[in-house]
């Protein structure tokens, strides 16, 4: 089999075979070539390798193999650097002649071949051009042979060279091999826009790279359901409105709104499909997404489905235990009978008592006071309650009178060797006099006593010791002032009521500017 080296040139549309006839040439070395237009300067852009006549004849056709001369010399690489700068410093004066000329062509470059004698100038034009007369006139200004060639635009932006539209360089400038056709049915099955601007290169014709994933999308598309096909899943009918081609996914809209990416790989045919397949002689596309697949999607929507279809379905996803957690050995310490606790159960116990006692006073405190009650916020309450509280615990005025126990009486029920602070020596609670009630006479028909008209500390003090000799005969004594008879003190004690626009209308004996 043949050996080969691959040389690109500068001027070159893609890279020419060459033999290596011996010389030991490698990928990156600077090589003299032996071309049919002289002795030219390239770089190697592979190794040595060995191909088949097929593959010879399909790369070079009826050509002549021609052979790579010898390894470029440091002589030989300052040699074509000047030719490079020559063909640049002539480029100006080609342009000159054109215009001269008023012939339809673009300049594009000038290239001074290895041996010196001989200039390429080429150009890119739409028609066949007569450049006779200009062939004449720069070979007056060059002093060389001028040998005139025609191009394309896309090879002008291949030696030109230039960026894209994905910020890379151009693909015809770095690695392209050739210039294979472009159609627009490419764009079409990559479901690209149809705009001019966005599928067009630096050239101004289709890009190249749109036939790069060509293959790609046609097999995908051959494989996968057509679009706005209709496929089963678990919640429901799913449409099929988009192609994740380089994912090889599908995107679905389910009818509650929902979208959702599977995979191709995991949608299964159902045996409709494959009958509908049968019957047209057609390949079999998937139309069925099993409950598995969606299980294994990171979207908390489509769990939340799923979990309301199991609900509704009445099945139950019981959590996983494990054995070794079923039996747990405990040990739990008991107190002795006639020793003293240990130091953490006391602190246990002490930690639950203050508890207690915060959440009693936080419940007391929320009470609400409700006329008619006896100025207590729950008038079912037992009388335990009040005498149940710890003495330590200091209580405003209006929360002891509220829950009908008095301090002072149970101090003294106690000493009298009572033993219980129960509600026999219970007072009334104080109360606020309200114009209208008559000096406190409607409640004491009623039984309560009025607002305002409580008793001093020492009388409640004296009236708690003859409550707590009575308590046990099982009788409740009764104020004086709601004691029944002739003897009963009268609420003499009567509140003047005047100020501007009343008189003394509300008062008995008032003056009618309300004064006395």
């Amino acid at each position: 089999m043949p050996a080969i080296i691959p040389v690109r040139f500068t001027y070159a549309a893609r890279d020419l075979w060459f033999d290596p006839a011996g010389t030991g040439a490698q990928e990156g070395d600077h090589v003299i070539c032996s071309t049919e237009r002289g002795h030219e300067f390239g770089l190697a852009t592979g190794d040595a390798r060995e191909v088949t006549e097929e593959e010879l004849a399909q790369a070079i056709g009826h050509a002549q193999l021609r052979e790579v001369l010898r390894i470029a010399t440091d002589e030989d690489i300052d040699r074509a650097e000047e030719l490079e700068r020559r063909g640049e410093e002539s480029m100006p004066a080609f342009r000159r002649h054109v215009a001269e000329s008023g012939l339809d062509m673009k300049p594009v470059g000038v290239e001074y071949l290895f041996d010196g004698d001989k200039a390429v100038c080429y150009f890119a034009a739409e028609e066949r051009v007569d450049f006779r007369q200009l062939v004449r006139d720069l070979a007056r200004e060059f002093h060389v042979r001028i040998d005139m060639r025609q191009i394309g635009v896309r090879e002008e932006a291949a030696i030109v060279g230039g960026y894209g539209h994905c910020g890379q360089e151009l693909c015809c400038r770095r690695f392209a091999m050739g210039f294979d056709p472009v159609s627009i049915r490419m764009a079409k099955e990559q479901d690209l826009p149809l705009n001019s601007t966005k599928i067009s290169g630096a050239c101004g014709r289709l890009m190249c790279c749109l036939r790069y994933e060509f293959e790609a999308y046609r097999d995908f598309k051959g494989r996968a359901p057509k679009r706005n096909a209709v496929i089963d899943t678990p919640l429901g009918k799913g449409k099929i409105i988009e192609y994740d081609t380089p994912k090889e996914q599908i995107v679905l809209r389910l009818e509650s709104g929902k979208q959702i990416r599977v995979a191709l790989a995991d949608m299964v045919a159902s045996e409709a499909a494959h009958k509908k397949s049968e019957e047209l002689g057609c390949p079999c596309r998937p139309d069925t997404v099993t409950r598995e697949v969606l299980d294994k999607l990171d979207s908390p929507d489509v769990q939340m489905a799923l979990a309301e279809l199991d609900r509704k379905m009445g099945v139950t996803h019981e959590p996983e235990v494990d054995a070794s957690d079923l039996f747990v050995e405990t040990r739990r310490k008991r107190r002795r009978s006639g020793g003293a606790a240990p130091q953490g159960e006391k602190d246990r116990e002490a930690a639950g008592s203050s508890a207690a006692g915060a959440e009693e006073g936080a419940t007391r405190r929320r009470r609400k006071r409700r006329p008619g009650d006896g100025g207590a916020g729950n008038a079912a309450a037992p009388a335990e309650a009040a005498a149940g509280s710890q003495p330590g615990t200091r209580r405003r005025r209006h929360h002891q009178a509220a829950e009908g126990a008095d301090p002072a009486a149970g101090a003294n029920a106690q000493a009298s060797g009572n033993g219980s602070s129960s509600g026999s020596g219970q007072q009334p609670v104080k109360r606020t006099r309200r114009p209208g009630d008559k000096g406190g006479q409607a409640a004491a028909e009623k039984g309560t006593a009025p607002r305002g008209m409580q008793p001093s500390r020492r009388r409640r003090a004296a009236q708690a010791q003859g409550g707590a000799a009575q308590a046990q005969d099982g009788q409740r004594p009764a104020p004086k002032h709601l004691q029944g008879g002739e003897d009963a003190p009268k609420a003499r004690r009567r509140r003047r009521r005047g100020g501007r626009g009343r008189g003394g209308a509300g008062s008995e004996g008032g003056s009618p500017a309300g004064g006395e």
